[in-house]
């Protein structure tokens, strides 16, 4: 047999899958994938209000620091 030969036999018997399944479990699973992402996202939501306890201590401490000086410096 040749090289030829073999292609050719292999297209013939190449068979293609369920093709309407692919095209329902590819989005389903982006939107999968999304969904986590944005849950992600969302637990970071207010995170700075949650810590202000923190924020006014730093801010009692270096108040001198946040001053501002003139011309942006």
């Amino acid at each position: 047999m040749t090289f030829a030969t073999l292609l050719a036999v292999a297209e013939e018997a190449e068979t293609h899958g369920n093709i309407p399944l692919e095209t329902i479990g590819f989005p389903i699973i982006a939107l999968v994938v999304f969904f986590a992402l944005a849950m992600v996202a969302l637990s970071y939501r207010n995170v700075a209000n949650r810590h202000a306890h923190k924020a006014e201590v730093y801010a009692q401490k270096h108040a001198k620091d946040l001053q501002p000086h003139g011309h942006g410096h």
